[in-house]
C-alpha cells in the first residue's frame, strides 16, 4: 500500500525552475526556544535543501527519476529536529497518489495539444506539463494581477485532479495565489470542488499558518462535501500544526458522530498534535498507541515513526525506548527513519556511545546510513563537545560520498557556541558561506543564542543585522534567543525593544517569549507593563510556570496590589486547575501570605491535609512582622478545624519562634509541652531549635535539646551532625565532637569535613591537646594527597595559642614541600608563635626568611608585629614599625592608629599622642569615643586636668554618648585634682543612665573624700556600697582606717575591724598595722600595743610591721625611751630589727629638738654600712629602700649635714631608688618633680637644681624654656606637705617661683626672671651643700601645720602670716630678714596703708553713686553712662 500517513513524503517537485519551500530547522540546543511556531515556515530569502530526494539522501548511490517511484513508498518522517518535510502532502489520498504514479511512469506524449474527451483527458501523459504550465503561468503573475486572466484563457484542458495538483504546487510557493486558484474554481458553475480539492487547499493553508482561513473554508465546504475521511484529516493536519491538540480530538469525535470512522492517517494526525500540544507525560506513547488498536487499527511503521520523533523533539530516551520494544513486540519492522529517530534521541539524552552502536547496527539490518543519519550522530558527539570525533564523523561523511550541509555547520556551531569557543564558531560560520552555503535561520538563531549566553550581545546583535541584511527573515526561536540574551545580561529596555519588534514583524510569541518578557518587567518592577503583557499571554492561550507566578506574586504583593493578586489567584484556579493546596504553596512562595492564609483555612475546611512548610511560612511572615495574634489565631483555627494536629501546632509555635528569632519564646513553649511527657518533637523542629541556640551561642540549650532529640529516637540529619559539631568544639569540648564526627562518617552521612576537621584540630589546640591536632591532621594526610590549607592554618594556629614555634614552623615547612603554598594567615600565625612565646625579637628574623622565599609581607603581618611590641610596651620598636609601613605604602587604619594612640598614652608621651591624632584627622578619620577616652586617660596621668575638660567637651560636641569608661576616667580626674564633689555628682549622674562605675573608681573616690577628711560622705558612699550587695575587698577597709588615722578617730577604727569581720573579710596584719598606726596617730600608743599584744596571742609569728607600728607611735607621742625599750623588747623576743625599725628610728630622730635626743634614738640601732644596706633594701617591696633614704635625708638636713645628705640623694639616684629625672637641666627642658619625696629630700634636690640652673645660665648652655616647672604634689608625707615646705623655703630666698593658676601642686617660675635671679641674687651665690664643722645642738627644722621650714625662721613666719596672711614671695623674703622690732613697724605700716587706702576708695565709691543719682533725674540718660557709673560702683 502506499504510505500516505500524518507524516508521509509526498511527491518532491520535478522541475529545477520552481521554487521548493524552505524547510524547518529545529533550534532545540538554543536554552532559549522550547516551542514551535509556523511563522517559520516563511522566509524572505529561500533555500533549496530537499533531503527526501534520494540523490542527496544517497549521493553514492546512482538514481534516476523513475526509480525514486519505487522507493517512494518507504520514505517517512525523520526526527523532527534533524529534518522536517511537508506532512501535510501525505494527506492526499491513495488513489490519487497511485493515479501519480502510473502517470509518473509513462512517456510524455510528443503530440500537439488537442481538444480531448474526459477519458482521454483523464488517460493523457502530458498531466505534469500541463500543471507545471498553469503554476508557471500563476507564478510569474504581478502582485496587480489575477489568476482569472490566466485561468480563463483556458489555454489547456484540466481535469479536477490536475487542478488538485495545480492548487498543491502553486501553494508550496505563495498560498494566497493557491487560495485565488479555488475560489475561481468555486466560482465556475461547471466545476463543483470535490473532496480531493478541500483537502488540498486545507493542506496548502494549514503550511501557510493561515489556521482561520482554514477554518473559515472547512466550515463552509464541508456541507457540500460530504462526511469524507481526507477532508477531516486535512483539517486536522492544520490544527495538528499548531498543537491544538483539544480541537484535533473534537473532529475525531465529530467524525464519529457522522457515523466516519477514522482510519489510521487520522490516529497519526491525532498523535502528531498530542505530541506538538505538550509535554508527554509518563507511558504517553504506549497509551496512545492503545487508543489506536481499540479503535480495531493497527499501527503503522509511520505510527511508531511519529511517536519516537516526538520522544527526540522532548530527549524523552524512556518512552522512545518502550515504543521501540512495543514496535518490535507487535512484529513491526523498523526503518532507517526509526533508527534515525531512535540516534537523534539517544543524542539529544547525552548517550552519544549508544547512538554510535545504533549507528553501527545500521549495516547488520540491511539499512544504508544517510544525510540525516549522520547529522544525527554528529549532534550527538556535538552535544557531548567530543571535537576529535566530531571532526571524524565529518571525514566519513565526506568519504561516503557526503557534503557538509547546512545542518552540519549549525550542528558544529552549536558546538564551539556551547563551549564558549565563539570566534571559532564565527569562523565556521563564515566558511559556510564561502563553500556556498547559505545560513538559514537556525545557523543564526545558534549563533545569536550562544552569544547571548556568553553575554556578547554587542556581537549577538551583528550577527542579528547579518541576517537581515541576507533577507533572511527572523524566526521566533531568533527572536527569543536575542530577547534572553538581553536579558540575561540586564539590557531590559533592549530586550523590551526586541520584544516589540517581533511584534511588529507579525510573529506571536509563545509561552517562551512571553515568559522571559514577563520576567524582565519583573525585575524591573514594572507592574503595570507585567500585569498587561500576563493578560495578553493569557488570551493568547499561554500561561506561565508556577516560579514566574511566584515572581508575579510577590512584585505585587510588594505593592500591596490586592485587586491584581486576586486576579492571579482567579487564573491559577481556572487556567490551571490547581486544587486550593497548591495555589497556597504558590502564594506562600511569592509572599503574598495573608491570601495563602485564606487559601489554608479553606484546604482546613475542606478536611483536605494541607503542607507544613506552607504554614510555617506564613506563620514566620506574621511573627517577622509582628503580627503574633494572627498567627495564634490561625493556628487556633487548625488546631479546631483539623483533628490530630495539635503535637504538630506546638512544633510549629516552637519553629516559627525560631524563625522569628525568639529563641527564649521557642525554648519555653519546647519545655512546656516535653514536660508533658507526651511530646516527643519532629526532626524539623529539633532542627530549628538546635540552629537558633546556635546562632544565639546558646550551647548548652543546644547540647541539652540534642540529648533530648536522641533520646526520643529521632535520627538526627547530617546538617545537625555537623552543627552539633562545631558547637562542642566552641564549648572547648573536641572529644565530644570528634565522636559525634566519627559517628557520622560510619553512618556514611555527607558531612563538610573541611570545616569540622577544621574547627576539630583549633578546639584541640584552645585547650593544649595538641597530639590530638595532630592525630587529625596526620590521619587526613594518609587519606588525601594534598591536605587542604585551612587544616593546616587550623593546626599552626593551635601551636601558635600554645607558643610552640618549632612545631609551627615545622608544619610550615611541610606546607611548602607537600602544598598547598602558605598563604597571609599561615605567616601571621607563623608569627604568633612566637609572639606567644614572648620572643619578639626573633620576629624581624622570621621575616626575613619569609621575604628570602619570595613572600611579600602583607599589612596584616605588619600590624600583627607592631600590635605585639605595643602590646609589650616597646615604643621606639613601634614607632620603627609604623614608619617603616608607611614608607611601605601601607596606609594606617582606624585600628592601627587607636593602638599606636593606646601605646604612647600608656608611656606618657604627650606629645607624640597630639601629633598621631593630628595625623589621624589629616588622613580623613574622625576620632572616636574610644581615641577621646585614651585622651582622657592620657591628660588624667599626668594630671593635666584643663586639657582633659577639653577632651571632654570635645566628646559632647561630636554627638558621642560617654560610655562608663569615659565616666570612669572623668571620676578618677576629679579624684585626683581633689574635687570628689565634682566627682560624687557625676557618678550619680552616671548611675542615673544606668551604667555601672567600677570598683576602683568607687575605690578612688572613697580615697578622695578620705584626703579631704569629708568622713560623713565616704561613710555614706561606703555603706551604700554594702548595702547594694557590693562584696568589698580588703582595700576599701584600709582606706576607711587611714581616714579614721588621719582625723584621729580611732574608736570609729575598730568598730570598721568588726565590721569587717563580720562582712567575712578577715584582717591582716597590714589592717592591724593600720589600726595601731590609727591609734599612734592620736596619741595613743597605749592602745596601740594593746592592738600588739592580741595579736601576739593569735599568731605565734609576727614580723616587724606590729612593733614598728608601736615603737613609732611612742616615738611621735615623744615616748623615746619607752620606743627604745620595746625595741629591746622585740629584740628579746628573736625579731632583729630592719628596715621599719631603722626608718621609724631616723625619722624620729630628725623630729627630735636636741642633738642628744637625735643621738639615744641612733644609738639604739645597730650601725651598718649604708651603701651595702641600700643594695640589702632595693629587692625588698613596700617601698623600703625609698622610705629608709627619705627618713635619712630628713635627719641629715635637720642636723647640716648636708653635704652627706647630698651623697644618699645622689646614690638613690644611682640605685634608682629616686628616679634619674627628678630634676632635669636639658636643652629647653627644666623641670623637677619631687612628689613622694621628704622634705628633706626635696630640699636636697631642690638645691641642687638650681645650682645646675645657674650654672646653665651663666654658660648659656643648655637654653632654657620659656617657663620652668616644679611639681611639688598635694600630698603630705608623714604630715609633711612638700608644696608649704618648698614654697617657704623658695620665697625665703626671694624666687621667682609662684603657684600655677590651674594646677594645685606646681609652682611656676619664668625662665628670664629666674635666671636674672640666680645669677644676681645674694641667696644664689653659694648654693654648694656643706655639712657643718660643729654638729648644733637644736635640730635646724621645725615642722608647723605640715611646713617643714627652717627653726630661725618660725616667729617671723607666724608673724607674717598671721598678721598679713599670703604675700608675695619677695614681699615674705625681705620681711623674713629684717629683726623682729623693723619687721613689726613694716607690718604695721603696711597694715595701716592698706586702711587708708580701703577707705580712700569707699569715699571714691560714695561719690560716684551720687552722680549716678544726679545724671538719673535728667530728661535724657545715656545708657552708656549707667553702665559706666554702675561699673565704677562694683569696682
Amino acid at each position: 500500500m502506499a504510505y500516505t500517513g500524518v507524516l508521509g513524503f509526498a511527491t518532491p517537485p520535478l522541475n529545477s525552475s520552481r521554487k521548493s519551500k524552505a524547510h524547518k530547522k529545529d533550534t532545540s540546543f538554543s536554552c532559549c526556544s522550547t516551542s514551535t511556531s509556523t511563522n517559520e515556515q516563511e522566509t524572505a530569502k529561500k533555500f533549496t535543501y530537499s533531503r527526501a530526494s534520494p540523490s542527496v539522501r544517497w549521493p553514492h548511490l546512482k538514481f534516476s527519476e523513475t526509480q525514486y517511484s519505487s522507493q517512494k513508498k518507504m520514505m517517512y518522517s525523520e526526527v523532527k529536529n534533524e529534518i522536517e518535510v511537508d506532512s501535510e502532502e501525505g494527506l492526499v489520498t491513495e488513489d490519487v497518489i497511485d493515479e501519480e504514479v502510473e502517470v509518473f511512469d509513462k512517456r510524455f506524449s510528443r503530440n500537439k495539444v488537442k481538444k480531448m474527451n474526459k477519458l482521454a483527458l483523464k488517460r493523457a501523459k502530458d498531466w505534469r506539463k500541463r500543471v507545471q504550465f498553469l503554476t508557471d503561468r500563476i507564478l510569474e503573475l504581478k502582485s496587480e494581477e489575477f489568476v482569472a486572466d490566466v485561468l480563463d484563457e483556458k489555454m489547456v484542458q484540466m481535469t479536477p485532479t490536475d487542478f488538485c495538483f495545480v492548487v498543491k504546487w502553486v501553494g508550496q510557493s505563495s498560498w494566497q495565489r493557491a487560495l485565488e486558484v479555488y475560489e475561481w474554481l468555486n466560482l465556475r458553475h461547471w466545476y463543483a470542488p470535490n473532496a480531493r480539492m478541500l483537502a488540498t487547499i486545507l493542506a496548502v493553508l494549514g503550511k501557510a499558518n493561515q489556521e482561520a482561513m482554514a477554518v473559515e473554508i472547512f466550515t463552509r465546504a464541508e456541507p457540500a462535501v460530504g462526511n469524507t475521511v481526507q477532508v477531516y484529516n486535512a483539517m486536522m493536519g492544520v490544527y495538528a500544526r499548531n498543537g491544538r491538540f483539544s480541537k484535533v480530538q473534537e473532529l475525531l469525535d465529530l467524525m464519529r458522530q457522522r457515523g466516519c470512522e477514522p482510519d489510521l492517517v487520522s490516529f497519526n494526525t491525532l498523535i502528531n498534535a498530542r505530541l506538538k500540544s505538550g509535554p508527554m507525560t509518563p507511558n504517553l506513547g504506549i497509551e496512545l498507541l492503545g487508543e489506536v488498536r481499540r479503535s480495531g487499527i493497527r499501527p503503522d511503521i509511520i505510527t511508531y515513526n511519529t511517536l519516537i520523533s516526538g520522544c527526540s523533539r522532548e530527549s524523552n530516551l524512556n518512552e522512545a525506548v518502550k515504543v521501540f520494544h512495543d514496535m518490535e513486540a507487535h512484529k513491526c519492522q523498523p526503518d532507517l527513519w526509526t533508527y534515525n529517530a531512535m540516534i537523534s534521541v539517544c543524542g539529544r539524552c547525552g548517550l552519544a556511545g549508544e547512538a554510535e552502536r545504533l549507528f553501527n547496527e545500521l549495516g547488520s539490518k540491511g539499512f544504508l546510513p544517510d544525510a540525516v543519519t549522520y547529522n544525527s550522530l554528529l549532534y550527538a558527539f556535538a552535544r557531548e563537545g567530543n571535537v576529535e570525533k566530531v571532526r571524524e564523523i565529518c571525514e566519513e561523511m565526506v568519504e561516503k560520498g557526503f557534503t557538509k550541509d547546512e545542518m552540519t555547520y549549525n550542528t558544529i556551531i552549536y558546538m564551539h557556541g556551547k563551549q564558549g569557543k565563539h570566534d571559532l564558531a564565527l569562523q565556521i560560520y563564515r566558511d559556510m558561506k564561502s563553500y556556498g552555503r547559505h545560513p538559514d535561520a537556525v545557523t543564526y538563531t545558534v549563533l545569536i543564542d550562544s552569544l547571548g549566553k556568553a553575554n556578547k550581545m554587542t556581537e549577538a546583535a551583528n550577527v542579528m543585522s547579518e541576517m537581515l541584511n541576507s533577507g533572511t527573515r527572523p524566526t521566533l526561536r531568533t527572536y527569543s534567543a536575542l530577547i534572553c540574551g538581553y536579558a540575561k545580561a540586564g539590557q531590559r529596555a533592549e530586550a523590551e525593544e526586541i520584544f516589540d519588534c517581533m511584534l511588529r514583524s507579525g510573529i506571536k510569541p509563545d509561552n517562551l517569549a512571553y515568559s522571559v518578557m514577563l520576567d524582565v518587567h519583573l525585575r524591573s518592577n514594572n507592574t503595570k507593563k507585567a500585569m498587561l503583557l500576563y493578560q495578553k499571554m493569557v488570551n493568547d492561550g499561554f500561561v506561565p510556570d508556577l516560579a514566574l507566578y511566584e515572581a508575579l506574586l510577590r512584585v505585587l504583593g510588594g505593592e500591596n496590589n490586592e485587586k491584581c493578586i486576586q486576579k492571579v489567584v482567579e487564573d491559577l484556579e481556572e487556567l490551571h486547575r490547581l486544587s486550593p493546596e497548591i495555589i497556597t504553596s504558590v502564594l506562600t512562595k511569592g509572599g503574598c501570605y495573608d491570601f495563602a492564609a485564606s487559601k489554608l483555612r479553606l484546604v482546613v475546611m475542606q478536611g483536605s491535609r494541607f503542607n507544613p512548610d506552607n504554614l510555617l511560612s506564613i506563620l514566620a511572615s506574621y511573627s517577622l512582622s509582628g503580627r503574633h495574634s494572627e498567627a495564634i489565631e490561625l493556628l487556633n483555627f487548625i488546631q479546631e478545624h483539623a483533628s490530630g494536629s495539635q503535637q504538630f501546632i506546638a512544633e510549629a509555635l516552637v519553629v516559627i519562634h525560631c524563625k522569628a528569632r525568639q529563641l527564649d519564646a521557642a525554648l519555653d513553649e519546647y519545655y512546656r509541652n516535653y514536660n508533658l511527657h507526651t511530646f516527643c518533637g519532629s526532626s524539623a523542629m529539633y532542627n530549628s531549635l538546635i540552629k537558633a541556640c546556635d546562632e544565639n551561642e546558646c550551647f548548652a540549650e543546644a547540647s541539652q535539646i540534642f540529648s533530648d532529640m536522641k533520646f526520643h529516637g529521632i535520627e538526627p540529619s547530617a546538617d545537625i551532625y555537623q552543627t552539633m559539631a562545631l558547637i562542642y568544639c566552641k564549648m572547648d569540648l573536641p572529644e565530644t565532637a570528634h565522636y559525634l564526627f566519627e559517628q557520622a562518617e560510619g553512618k556514611s552521612l555527607p558531612l563538610h569535613h573541611l570545616s569540622i576537621c577544621s574547627c576539630l584540630v583549633e578546639a584541640y589546640g584552645r585547650v593544649n591537646q595538641l597530639v590530638k591536632a595532630e592525630s587529625i591532621v596526620g590521619s587526613l594526610r594518609q587519606r588525601f594527597k594534598i591536605v587542604d590549607r585551612k587544616i593546616w592554618n587550623s593546626l599552626i594556629q593551635a601551636y601558635a595559642a600554645s607558643g610552640c614555634y618549632e612545631k609551627a614552623r615545622a608544619a610550615f615547612n611541610t606546607m611548602m614541600r607537600d602544598g598547598p603554598s602558605p598563604t597571609v594567615d599561615t605567616m601571621n600565625c607563623l608569627l604568633q608563635a612566637l609572639i606567644v612565646d614572648g620572643r619578639l625579637n626573633e620576629l624581624y628574623v622570621v621575616i626575613q626568611d619569609l621575604q628570602d622565599m619570595g613572600f611579600k609581607i602583607s599589612k596584616s603581618s605588619i600590624i600583627l608585629m607592631l600590635e605585639a611590641f605595643a602590646q609589650s610596651g616597646n615604643v621606639f620598636e613601634v614607632k620603627k614599625i609604623y614608619h617603616g609601613m608607611k614608607a611601605a605604602g601601607y596606609l594606617p587604619t582606624m585600628h592601627l592608629y587607636r593602638v599606636m594612640i593606646g601605646l604612647l598614652s600608656r608611656a606618657k608621651q604627650v606629645r607624640d599622642v597630639e601629633a598621631m591624632v593630628s595625623e589621624m584627622e589629616e588622613a580623613g578619620f574622625t576620632p572616636d569615643l574610644s581615641i577621646y577616652n585614651l585622651l582622657l586617660k592620657l591628660y588624667t596621668k599626668i594630671e593635666d586636668y584643663k586639657k582633659t575638660v577639653q577632651v571632654y567637651q570635645q566628646i559632647q560636641e561630636s554627638g558621642f554618648e560617654p560610655d562608663e569608661e569615659t565616666y570612669n576616667t572623668l571620676i578618677l580626674m576629679y579624684c585626683r585634682d581633689c574635687r570628689p564633689e565634682e566627682a560624687a555628682s557625676l557618678m550619680r549622674e552616671m548611675r542615673k543612665l544606668g551604667l555601672n562605675p567600677h570598683v576602683d573608681t568607687y575605690k578612688s573616690l572613697i580615697a578622695a573624700f578620705c584626703k579631704k577628711l569629708m568622713l560623713e560622705e565616704a561613710e555614706e558612699l561606703f555603706d551604700g556600697l554594702k548595702s547594694e550587695g557590693h562584696k568589698l575587698d580588703r582595700s576599701f577597709y584600709h582606706l576607711m582606717m587611714k581616714m579614721y588615722r588621719r582625723s584621729g578617730n580611732h574608736s570609729k577604727a575598730e568598730t570598721l575591724l568588726v565590721t569587717m569581720k563580720e562582712s567575712g573579710v578577715e584582717p591582716t596584719i597590714a589592717t592591724m598595722h593600720l589600726l595601731m598606726t590609727s591609734y599612734g596617730s592620736s596619741g595613743h600608743p597605749v592602745e596601740a600595743e594593746k592592738v600588739l599584744n592580741n595579736l601576739k596571742s593569735m599568731a605565734s609569728n609576727l614580723s616587724t610591721l606590729p612593733y614598728s607600728s608601736v615603737i613609732d607611735a611612742y616615738l611621735k607621742n615623744g615616748d623615746l625611751d619607752v620606743g627604745i625599750q620595746k625595741l629591746v623588747e622585740m629584740k628579746n623576743e628573736g625579731l632583729d630589727p630592719d628596715h621599719r625599725i631603722w626608718t621609724c628610728f631616723v625619722r624620729a630622730a630628725s623630729l627630735c629638738h636636741s642633738m642628744g635626743e637625735a643621738t639615744k634614738l641612733l644609738n639604739a640601732i645597730a650601725d651598718a654600712e649604708i651603701d651595702c644596706y641600700l643594695k640589702e633594701l632595693e629587692p625588698i617591696e613596700d617601698n623600703a629602700a625609698f622610705n629608709f633614704v627619705n627618713a635619712l635625708a630628713d635627719m641629715l638636713w635637720a642636723f647640716e649635714r648636708r653635704a652627706t645628705a647630698t651623697w644618699i640623694f645622689q646614690l638613690a639616684v644611682k640605685r634608682n631608688i629616686y628616679h634619674n629625672n627628678v630634676y632635669r637641666v636639658a636643652d629647653k627642658d627644666w623641670g623637677a618633680d619631687f612628689r613622694k619625696l621628704s622634705a628633706g629630700a626635696a630640699l636636697v634636690g631642690l638645691t641642687l637644681w638650681l645650682d645646675h640652673m645657674q650654672d646653665a645660665s651663666l654658660e648659656g648652655f643648655p637654653e632654657s624654656p620659656k617657663s620652668v616647672v616644679l611639681i611639688t604634689g598635694t600630698a603630705e608625707y608623714n604630715k609633711v606637705s612638700l608644696n608649704s615646705t618648698l614654697k617657704a623655703y623658695l620665697w625665703e630666698m626671694g624666687s621667682p617661683f609662684l603657684p600655677c593658676k590651674t594646677r594645685n601642686g606646681v609652682l611656676i617660675a619664668k625662665a628670664h626672671s629666674l635666671r636674672l635671679w640666680l645669677k644676681d641674687s645674694p641667696f644664689c651665690m653659694d648654693l654648694e651643700l656643706k655639712d657643718s664643722p660643729i654638729l648644733p645642738e637644736t635640730n635646724s627644722m621645725q615642722l608647723i601645720e605640715g611646713c617643714y621650714i627652717r627653726r630661725g625662721l618660725v616667729p617671723a613666719f607666724n608673724d607674717i602670716r598671721e598678721r598679713l596672711g599670703q604675700v608675695t614671695p619677695r614681699k615674705f623674703s625681705r620681711l623674713a630678714l629684717l629683726s623682729d622690732e623693723k619687721r613689726d613697724r613694716v607690718i604695721q605700716a603696711d597694715i595701716e596703708g592698706k586702711r587708708e587706702k580701703l577707705a580712700k576708695l569707699e569715699k571714691v565709691g560714695v561719690m560716684r553713686k551720687k552722680n549716678i543719682s544726679r545724671f538719673s533725674k535728667q530728661k535724657f540718660t545715656r545708657k552708656a553712662v549707667v553702665s559706666e557709673a554702675e561699673t565704677g560702683v562694683v569696682s
